[in-house]
């Protein structure tokens, strides 16, 4: 599925996450899919199963995961509707990324394109 990297000063979880929500972005999980246990992707990369179920439960309360008992953890329905909140939050992030490369050099229209590239490989 995808690796760890162990000399990563990020924990191990905040890895697992970020690699589920990039699949999930990308569309490469789709709605409803369901995702390995919690012990196999333990087993699969080489780490504590506490530390999948940490993760598991930080996708879950982020909405990107649902869990039904008994059966198993699943890939949630994107939201229909973005809080406010959530959506300024992001805008507030994306704004901090743009003016970091705008002072490392970067032109607007350079990130302008990269975005509107971005944009062209989901579809």
């Amino acid at each position: 599925m995808f690796k760890i990297d162990l000399k990563n000063r990020k924990p191990i979880y905040e890895q697992v996450i970020e690699n589920f929500k990039r699949q999930i972005i990308s569309g490469k999980f789709t709605e409803n899919t369901r995702v390995p246990s919690i012990r196999d992707m333990a087993r699969e990369l080489g780490v504590n199963p506490n530390t999948v179920q940490k993760a598991y439960r930080e996708l879950e309360s982020q909405k990107y995961f649902y869990t039904v008992i008994g059966q198993g953890s699943f890939i949630a329905a994107p939201p229909e509707e973005e809080t406010s909140k959530e959506v300024t939050s992001l805008y507030e992030k994306l704004a901090g990324i743009v003016r970091e490369l705008i002072f490392r050099g970067e032109s607007k229209s350079e990130i302008g394109l990269y975005i509107s590239n971005m944009e062209d490989k989901n579809d």
